[in-house]
């Protein structure tokens, strides 16, 4: 599950400075305390926000660095889960619980198996 949230929610800092990070955060532990109770967590982790995102591209051989993120979008990558449940309409249901869902969304996709 890829967790996005609004570009508004990273440039005012929520995470540090609202005053409903508190709630927010603690719904967030909830949750994930939820789906190890459940068996499904196989890992993930929260990420920082988009102004400490630098980015990579190789052009011509020559490797291209540049602060922040690819693309200045309307929401941008929070954080992930990697869970594991039987079929799509479960991993939409945990997902739906997520509480990135009241700033954000979430998307889920497969593993690709190699």
């Amino acid at each position: 599950m890829r967790i996005s949230q609004t570009t508004s929610w990273w440039r005012f800092g929520y995470a540090i400075r609202n005053e409903r990070a508190g709630a927010y955060w603690g719904a967030y532990q909830a949750y994930s305390t939820a789906m190890r109770e459940a068996g499904i967590l196989r890992g993930g982790n929260g990420l920082q926000g988009p102004p400490a995102a630098t980015s990579v591209r190789l052009k011509d051989g020559e490797r291209l660095v540049q602060d922040g993120p690819f693309a200045d979008a309307k929401e941008q990558l929070g954080g992930y889960f990697v869970i594991e449940v039987d079929n799509l309409d479960a991993a939409l249901e945990w997902a739906a619980r997520s509480p990135s869902m009241t700033e954000g969304g979430v998307e889920v996709r497969p593993v690709l198996v190699m």
